[in-house]
């Protein structure tokens, strides 16, 4: 576990040299002007620091509404959850970042603090396993995993909530004291069962205070993967071609979900990028232990690159989070680790906007109408920006047979969704921005009133890409709220775990989970 000096906290005031940097997150667009950051390295310390900013809060004894109480772990947050203008208190978790094996549990503890990385590089040269997270090494596991984390090991192993055991939660009692509250998956005491529940899904910023995590029964990750990083130039493309791209892509996720294959178990994000950044991208990953791992690949790729016209070749722009893959239009072999490290993007410091959506069947050609359209080749074409894209990450599987219940409720979808756009602070075209995100977005789903709504092709929306468009009847022409699209039917669950164990709304923002009514 993390190492605590005698020293107090770390509390960072704005006269502070440090401040700047530790008010803001990874996307610039939000900076806050809190009364203080402070830095916490144990789960005590995080229940002292949350108790006096609860206590602060106070006047003549009753909580006011002074500003929010948020937690940052890894600063990944797209919306300005943690990082916004009514935040009066950050407490910053991101020194508790150790791993070990905790005997009593029986189980691999990881504290909240920690990112992709530190799980990847300190637990599996440690004990050879792995949690199926994240490809972004930077992404913090207080956010990653209460949110249902997922990534490049996903479809052969689930999600990284299907393998946590227990939890211990800072939460905020009625009558305003602080209480560490370690909840386990078989726990004797119902409440404490369902606060472990609401974690494995319920999303961040709703329940309390995240210190640690227990996993147990982790996979172990293949000894080695073949990797493989191609792309097409933009220029080459027909229509059709494009429709073919995308088509054979989905059919292919729809047609090998079993995980007990290689082709189950592959991996693969489409990088539909604007014509404007110059290329079309593909990254695929797939167990090489597996002796038909090579032979799924090859099947992939002629899946997707042999039904088009353009030909493939190396990448040559960075697209999205990830930097450009150069020298992997030909597969290649290599150390799972290493592999792993080779995809460990985090994007540069920049402002962005994100939005989400599952899909349970193959592209509709409407869809594909309007992602090739507003890609630049009949709307927005005097839009330049490289880094607009819409990603499509490959889905189910594994993650479609999970071992028991979670919060996670889309279970049977093929893909998964992320919109992405990326600028410079201060950029004078932020509204040109965001509105192709959101025109674009909403032209893909224009048939289901703009959103990717809970039903026959389509399933929601990820709580950990949050976007408040979901809120937003503009933009959400929908009957299905924002809660709906997120949580389907485990919201009002969700709502009296959150009565339960914060019933003073202490952990609250524009997305998180509300109390029930009286």
């Amino acid at each position: 576990m993390t190492e605590v000096p005698n020293e107090p906290t770390t509390i960072i005031r704005p006269d502070d040299k440090r401040y700047p940097a530790l008010s803001r997150g990874f996307n610039q667009r939000w900076i806050a002007e809190p009364d203080y950051v402070r830095l916490v390295r144990n789960s005590e310390e995080v229940r002292e620091a949350l108790a006096d900013a609860v206590g602060e809060g106070l006047d003549d004894g009753v909580l006011q509404d002074q500003g929010r109480i948020t937690v940052r772990s890894g600063g990944h947050c797209y919306e300005n959850f943690v990082c916004g203008h009514d935040v009066r208190v950050i407490l910053d978790i991101s020194p508790m970042c150790g791993v070990s094996y905790d005997e009593a549990m029986d189980a691999y503890c990881v504290e909240a603090g920690a990112t992709n990385w530190h799980a990847y590089s300190h637990l599996y040269p440690l004990s050879g396993r792995a949690l199926p997270g994240g490809s972004c090494y930077s992404v913090g596991l207080g956010g990653h995993i209460t949110g249902g984390g997922f990534g490049l090991l996903s479809r052969q192993h689930g999600l990284t909530v299907d393998y946590l055991y227990a939890v211990e939660v800072a939460v905020v009692r009625e009558d305003r004291t602080v209480e560490l509250v370690i909840a386990k998956r078989d726990d004797l005491d119902p409440d404490r069962a369902e606060l472990l529940w609401a974690h494995t899904g319920g999303g961040g910023g709703n329940f309390g205070v995240v210190t640690r995590f227990w996993f147990r029964d982790l996979p172990e990750p293949p000894r080695q993967v073949l990797l493989t990083g191609l792309a097409w130039d933009w220029p080459d493309f027909t229509k059709e071609d494009f429709a073919a791209l995308v088509t054979g892509f989905g059919e292919y996720f729809r047609d090998h979900q079993d995980p007990g294959t290689a082709a189950g178990k592959l991996f693969a994000m489409l990088k539909l990028n604007h014509v404007s950044n110059g290329q079309i991208g593909l990254l695929a990953q797939v167990d090489a232990d597996d002796e038909d791992g090579p032979e799924a690949m090859r099947d992939f790729l002629v899946a997707v690159d042999d039904r088009i016209g353009p030909r493939s070749r190396a990448m040559t722009t960075a697209m999205g989070e990830h930097p450009t893959v150069v020298h992997m239009d030909i597969p290649r072999v290599m150390p799972w680790l290493t592999a792993t490290q080779a995809l460990n993007g985090s994007g540069e410091n920049r402002c962005g906007k994100y939005k989400s959506a599952y899909l349970r069947k193959p592209f509709t050609s409407e869809q594909i109408d309007a992602m090739w359209a507003c890609l630049g080749k009949e709307r927005f074409t005097d839009y330049k920006n490289k880094q607009a894209l819409i990603q499509i990450d490959s889905y189910g599987a594994a993650i479609n047979r999970p071992p028991r219940d979670t919060a996670v409720r889309q279970r049977d979808s093929i893909l998964k969704m992320q919109y992405q756009v990326y600028w410079t602070r201060n950029d004078s075209y932020e509204p040109d921005h965001l509105e192709w995100i959101r025109e674009t977005y909403r032209a893909t789903f224009d048939q289901t009133h703009g959103v990717p709504v809970i039903g026959d092709g389509t399933d929601g929306c990820y709580i950990s890409y949050p976007d408040v468009d979901l809120n937003d009847p503009r933009w959400n022409e929908s009957d299905q709220a924002w809660s709906t699209l997120y949580y389907k039917d485990a919201y009002p669950r969700l709502r009296r775990i959150k009565r339960r164990w914060d019933p003073l709304d202490v952990f609250r923002h524009r997305q998180s989970i509300r109390l029930p009514e009286s």
